[in-house]
């Protein structure tokens, strides 16, 4: 190294600057392969060989930075993606990378935004079921029944057959990490229009004096009717530009979840305007309230 890329053996201070000393050998002897490969080398026993004798010496690339990462070296081998999904592609290098041996202190890694991406999914799920959580406690708060809450918990899922269809028909089968932010929006949804459906009932009962009874949800339905259909259009017409834009770049995230949430919202105002009505009616009862009585009069005396 020394001889062909010279090497710093010391300093020298003139004038109050320092100045660099370099060893290095004369253009003569390193400017040609030949020239390098009749280097002349002592021997232990005295002897004076070329280099080209005890050496190969040829021309080879080298790496003209050394990465380390935990004491170890590491070199990156980029890629780009290209008519394939990220997901699908990772999994199939990493199943061509177990069929490999690599020597001894070698290891190989699938990293970079598919790390990135796994990483946030791990973090997405785990706030999700938080979330999810939150919502039924928030839903047995809101009714006052764990039958009601249990109930709206487990078709909160239903609404979601909607974003399904949507992603594998116009997303290429393809669920990123987009498609997972459309997905909880729309649990957020059709969570808020479930509990303001089946508290109007509530208040119907509680309030006006409504029997329960298919009467009660067909009025309670009809005035839920507006409010639900104006949060799907007025959610939906918001996300038409991010669908008429499709795919570009810049956009891999919100064109997902813009397909998602249009689907969702498909299905999930059909689940409040004739699923939540149907099981409201069907398990609802049990938290049935008696319409008020007013003070039982007092017999005038004769």
């Amino acid at each position: 190294a020394t001889f062909v890329s010279g090497e710093e053996v010391g300093d020298i201070f003139r004038d109050g600057k320092a100045y660099d000393v370099q060893v290095w050998s004369t253009p003569e002897t390193r400017n040609s392969l030949s020239a390098v490969a009749q280097l002349p080398i002592d021997t232990p026993d005295g002897r004076v060989v070329s280099l080209a004798e005890v050496a190969d010496v040829e021309v080879k690339p080298t790496p003209n930075q050394i990465h380390r990462e935990d004491v170890s070296r590491t070199i990156e081998v980029g890629a780009n993606v290209r008519g394939r999904d990220l997901g699908s592609v990772a999994k199939d290098i990493d199943d061509r990378l177990e069929e490999m041996e690599l020597p001894l202190g070698y290891r190989a890694e699938v990293r970079g935004e598919y790390q990135e991406r796994e990483e946030a999914d791990q973090r997405l799920l785990f706030y999700g079921i938080i979330a999810a959580i939150g919502i039924f406690f928030l839903l047995l708060t809101s009714f006052r029944s764990a039958r009601l809450a249990t109930l709206s918990f487990f078709t909160l899922p239903m609404a979601l057959v909607g974003g399904v269809l949507a992603a594998f028909t116009f997303g290429n089968a393809i669920i990123s990490l987009g498609s997972l932010v459309g997905f909880f929006t729309i649990l957020g949804i059709v969570a808020r229009n479930g509990i303001m459906q089946i508290s109007h009932f509530q208040h119907l009962e509680r309030e006006e004096g409504e029997t329960f009874g298919p009467a009660l949800v067909l009025r309670g339905s009809r005035e839920r009717l507006a409010p639900i259909l104006m949060t799907a259009l007025t959610t939906g017409l918001a996300l038409v530009p991010l669908l008429i834009a499709g795919n570009i770049p810049g956009q891999e995230i919100e064109h997902p979840m813009a397909i998602v949430i249009v689907g969702g919202l498909i299905t999930s105002t059909l689940l409040n305007l004739f699923v939540v009505p149907s099981l409201y009616l069907r398990f609802g009862k049990s938290r049935a309230f008696r319409p008020r009585e007013g003070p039982t009069p007092t017999p005038a005396p004769a």
